[in-house]
């Protein structure tokens, strides 16, 4: 049976191009707003299509951390450190709150609260800042549903490794196999796989499509609105 879920936070919980987009292209314009052939080759590193303006499946913004992509923008920043670059990502991506994330449920409280009620412990794990992931998840009504909340900088190390999952089975006194791993991406598959998770999800809420993801999924959903169903179908919870 299945007694915890574990979420991936952008693209999982939150529509990642309607929550990211706008964050990313207005952070190449503030690193870069001078010179619009720098702020191409930025956003390229992000992962991020210039003429589409959308995020490719393998973009660090996607399954990557803020270390990541400042590493990646530093060196092409004069006089800016890696680590300063990363506090102001991170900084203005708790910031980013106040434009307010979307979710990728009309009702994402009343969708956990179903969960909830189900006798279920939630979490998230994202790479992300914990520091905005519960800004967050605070903005949309949502913060109080979660059991635990961690990010890249947790301490639990990083997706596809196992520790997330591991640290919240443990904090939820589950066993890994009665965690039930959702996410848009492979890191996020592959984190639920390396910890043993008992059911690992995709969505297709993110950048990655169906056949990505099917592979390595025990299931693909359109959207988390559609896991109680899920669960219902498998009886598994």
């Amino acid at each position: 049976m299945i007694r915890g879920i574990l979420f991936d936070k952008d693209g999982t919980l939150l529509d990642f191009e309607a929550t990211w987009r706008g964050f990313v292209e207005d952070s190449l314009a503030a690193v870069a707003p001078d010179d619009l052939e720098l702020r191409a080759l930025l956003g390229d590193l992000a992962g991020l299509d210039p003429a589409t303006r959308r995020f490719r499946a393998g973009s660090p913004v996607v399954a990557g951390s803020t270390a990541e992509v400042a590493a990646l923008w530093a060196p092409h920043l004069p006089g800016r450190d890696a680590a300063e670059l990363e506090a102001e990502i991170d900084d203005r991506a708790a910031a980013a709150v106040l434009d307010g994330p979307t979710a990728a449920a009309p009702d994402l409280p009343g969708l956990l609260d179903g969960l909830r009620a189900r006798g279920l412990a939630l979490g998230v794990a994202t790479h992300d800042s914990e520091r905005a992931a519960r800004a967050h998840m605070r903005s949309l009504g949502a913060l109080d549903r979660f059991d635990f909340i961690a990010g890249y900088d947790s301490g639990h190390g990083l997706k596809p490794g196992p520790g997330m999952v591991l640290a919240f089975a443990a904090a939820a006194g589950l066993d890994p196999r009665e965690v039930a791993m959702i996410g848009d991406s492979l890191h996020d598959l592959g984190a639920g796989r390396a910890a043993g998770a008992g059911l690992v999800v995709g969505v297709l809420t993110g950048p990655a499509e169906a056949h990505e993801l099917a592979p390595h999924a025990d299931h693909v959903l359109g959207s988390i609105v559609e896991l109680p169903d899920l669960l219902e179908r498998l009886g598994r919870a």
